[in-house]
């Protein structure tokens, strides 16, 4: 992973902040890909010898990797440290109603391994084992001297808990209310879990490897099996009070319109969605049960499907401009599990309102993009957290 913007926190010499100091010294390699010693002990404000301490912990651990020496000046060549690919992985794993997603990167976020494999429940019953064992298959495949595992991101749609969107049908996970998913996990898979929405974690995907690489506030409307939201602004994730923002699906397009499965009606779900096109298609006789169903329509310019488009592009574009003028975004990406040429299409046929903040005359990106992760994107989004937590420290815990 490659972060575009320069890091700038600054360490402390505290011992009781040994922790916060070692993922400062690593963001910053992320950061400037290699550095010496006296160079990181200028950027992080940390003593010399705090520095050497620090540089011999983690090299001791494989995590960083010193390499050529490098001369600046009078004296001895600098040695340069680099973080080291091999020296950790990380898991991230999906969980959709009928499938789960799992992926395998590196210390850099490179990925390592993908499968995703069919389930016939989403109930606890049926996914933790299914998940133990997508994640064992995920190891194995990098042989017997597999580097330590830094933890693993879950992924799962929304919402979180018992709310009055609970019963939203075919985008729910069945059983999981009065769970609590983190426990769950990190007692099945013995590794520290971060549970995450699906769309944040996709959104994180796509600033990592995608198309917002070099944004610092924008939307990523999600098309899993419904319609999540994950919000970026200023580099922070907008989580929401209860883990629960971003439930674009269920925002209100159309007064009175189409009933939705959880009990409004004129859901942007119901017009914009997989489930959406699905139902719209298989009423003209045609599957449209995965990507290449969608893909092979789309190849032969089926005129169905085109009309499923049209349709689903205006209601769509209401929510965008409604999303513009809450969040300020620098664009709003659109990315999941569609095929990218559909998601092409869409952008193509929408017909974005004016009458929004986003209309500037300074404005150098198009307002809305495809995103570039890919089907995997919130599971490799599960993945990036966990080795965005190891290399950015968590301030407030440091004070």
């Amino acid at each position: 992973m490659h972060r575009k913007t320069p890091l700038k926190i600054i360490g402390s010499n505290a011992e009781r902040t040994r922790l916060h100091n070692r993922k400062v010294v690593l963001g910053h390699l992320r950061s400037h890909g290699k550095l010496g010693r006296a160079e990181l002990a200028r950027l992080t404000g940390l003593s010399t010898q705090a520095m050497s301490n620090i540089i011999a912990e983690l090299e001791s651990e494989a995590l960083i990797l010193a390499g050529e020496r490098q001369t600046k000046g009078r004296g001895l060549p600098a040695v340069q440290y680099t973080l080291n690919p091999a020296g950790a992985v990380a898991l991230g794993v999906e969980v959709r109603p009928n499938a789960i997603l799992c992926a395998l990167v590196n210390f850099l976020g490179d990925t390592l391994y993908t499968k995703r494999i069919h389930i016939e429940s989403s109930a606890p019953a049926v996914v933790l084992p299914a998940v133990k064992t997508a994640c064992d298959e995920a190891l194995s495949s990098i042989g017997k001297n597999a580097p330590p595992v830094l933890g693993a991101g879950i992924v799962m749609p929304g919402p979180f808990g018992r709310v009055g969107l609970t019963g939203a049908g075919k985008a729910e996970l069945v059983g999981w209310d009065d769970k609590d998913p983190q426990a769950l996990f990190e007692d099945v898979l013995q590794v520290p879990v971060r549970v995450e929405n699906d769309a944040t974690a996709a959104a994180i995907a796509e600033q990592t490897t995608g198309s917002a690489t070099d944004l610092q506030s924008f939307c990523f409307v999600y098309f899993g099996t419904g319609l999540g939201l994950g919000v970026i602004s200023n580099g922070e994730i907008l989580r929401g009070a209860f883990g629960n923002a971003g439930e674009l699906g269920h925002v209100v397009v159309e007064r009175g319109g189409r009933l939705c499965s959880c009990g409004n009606r004129g859901c942007l779900e119901t017009y914009t969605s997989r489930m959406a096109a699905r139902e719209f298609l298989q009423k003209r006789g045609k599957s449209a049960e995965n990507q290449k169903d969608l893909s092979d329509l789309l190849a032969v310019n089926d005129p169905d499907l085109e009309k499923w488009i049209c349709e689903a592009a205006d209601p769509l574009a209401q929510a965008i401009g409604t999303l513009e003028n809450l969040f300020d975004p620098e664009a709003v990406i659109l990315g999941g599990a569609m095929p990218p040429e559909l998601l092409e299409r869409l952008i193509a046929k929408l017909n974005l309102i004016d009458a929004t903040v986003s209309v500037r005359a300074d404005r150098t990106l198009p307002r809305v993009v495809r995103g570039a992760s890919g089907w995997m994107t919130a599971a490799l989004g599960a993945a990036a957290l966990i080795i965005h937590d190891t290399y950015i420290p968590s301030i407030s815990k440091v004070a």
